[in-house]
C-alpha cells in the first residue's frame, strides 16, 4: 500500500480479511465491501469472535449488501450502516461469444436431450451419477461440469466406475451416439453449457454446501433445478422459484427424476425458460447503485 497509494479498496461479497482491513485503514485508504453476503451460519461463527470481528467488520467506509437479511447479519456484527444494493451477479448477460459457443456444443450433441450437471462439488456427483444410470433413458446425454478444475480426472474415474461412455469437452469431437456424458473438462464456459442444455441441475445445493449461482442459467432461458441447501444464495434462489425460473428438490434422485420429467415436457420447459429471462431482468441494477455509494469514497481517508 506505500507503494502504490491506491485510491480504494473494495473487498467482494464474503472476502472480510481483518489484517488486510486494518492495514488500509493505517494506510488511510478507504476499504468497501460490496455485493456483501452472510449467511446465518457465518454470522454465528463470526459471532464467536467477539470484538476481533466487531473490528474487522467496523472497519469498513462502505458495506454494500446483497439483501436486507444480509444487511442486518452485518450490522449486527459491526458493520456501520450497511446498504442494500442489490445483487451484482445480476448485471452479468451472456456474450455473442458464449451464445454461439453454446450452439456449437448443440450441433455436437447431435440433437439428443441433455441434462446439464453445473458446478458440481465433492460429494454430489455419485448420487446424482448412480440416479442418472437409474432413470436415464439411453438418449438422454448428460452435460457434468465439475466446480473446481483439480477434480476433472476423479469425476472422470467416478463415471468410468459406473461404466458410463464418456468423452471430454477438452477433446473437440463430436459426441457419439453411445456416449451418455460428457464431462466438461474446460473454465469459464458455464454461459455455454447453459445455453446448451434442456435443463439444468445446480451444483452445491444437494449436499449442505450452500449452492452455486442460478442467475447465469436464468438468464440464457434454461429451466433451473436446485436441491434442498441453497444458503450462500438464498434470496435468489428463492426470488428464482417464486418467478417459476426454478424448482426445489429433496435430493439427488427426485432431482434427476424431476429434470427427466422436464425433458419431456416442451411446454414446461419454455415457460420456465421464459420466467427465468425475466427473472433475470427484473432484477439488474445492482451496479449503478454500488457506484453510487463507492466513487465518493474514492481517494477519500477513512472516517
Amino acid at each position: 500500500m506505500r507503494h502504490f497509494r491506491p485510491a480504494l479498496g473494495v473487498l467482494m461479497e464474503t472476502e472480510v480479511w481483518p489484517n488486510l482491513i486494518a492495514g488500509a485503514r493505517q494506510a488511510k485508504v478507504p476499504i468497501t465491501l460490496v455485493n456483501a453476503r452472510l449467511s446465518e451460519r457465518s454470522a454465528r461463527g463470526y459471532a464467536k469472535l467477539g470484538s476481533f470481528a466487531r473490528g474487522a467488520f467496523g472497519g469498513f467506509d462502505c458495506v454494500a449488501a446483497q439483501t436486507q437479511a444480509d444487511a442486518d447479519r452485518l450490522a449486527a456484527l459491526g458493520a456501520r450502516n450497511p446498504v442494500v444494493t442489490g445483487d451484482l451477479k445480476f448485471e452479468i448477460s451472456p456474450s455473442s461469444e458464449m451464445l454461439e459457443r453454446g450452439r456449437v456444443f448443440r450441433e455436437r450433441f447431435g440433437g439428443r436431450p441433455v441434462l446439464l450437471i453445473a458446478s458440481s462439488r465433492e460429494g454430489e456427483e455419485a448420487p446424482l451419477l448412480d440416479a442418472f444410470t437409474r432413470n436415464a433413458q439411453p438418449d438422454v446425454l448428460l452435460v457434468l461440469v465439475p466446480r473446481h478444475p483439480q477434480r476433472f480426472n476423479e469425476v472422470a474415474d467416478m463415471v468410468r466406475a459406473r461404466k458410463l461412455k464418456f468423452q471430454r469437452r477438452t477433446e473437440h469431437h463430436a459426441v457419439e451416439c453411445g456416449t451418455r456424458v460428457w464431462l466438461g473438462d474446460s473454465m469459464g464456459e458455464m454461459f455455454a453449457y447453459y445455453s446448451a442444455a434442456d435443463v439444468a441441475l445446480i451444483g452445491g445445493s444437494w449436499e449442505a454446501l450452500g449452492g452455486q449461482n442460478l442467475i447465469e442459467a436464468c438468464a440464457v432461458g434454461t429451466p433451473v433445478l436446485v436441491g434442498p441447501h441453497t444458503f450462500n444464495f438464498a434470496q435468489a434462489t428463492e426470488q428464482a422459484i417464486a418467478a417459476g425460473a426454478a424448482r426445489r428438490c429433496t435430493d439427488a434422485e427426485a432431482g434427476i427424476v424431476e429434470a427427466l420429467a422436464l425433458l419431456r415436457d416442451p411446454a414446461a420447459r419454455l415457460a420456465m425458460g421464459e420466467a427465468g429471462r425475466g427473472f433475470a431482468s427484473a432484477h439488474r441494477g445492482a451496479l449503478a447503485k454500488t457506484m453510487a455509494r463507492i466513487e465518493p469514497l474514492v481517494g477519500g481517508p477513512p472516517k
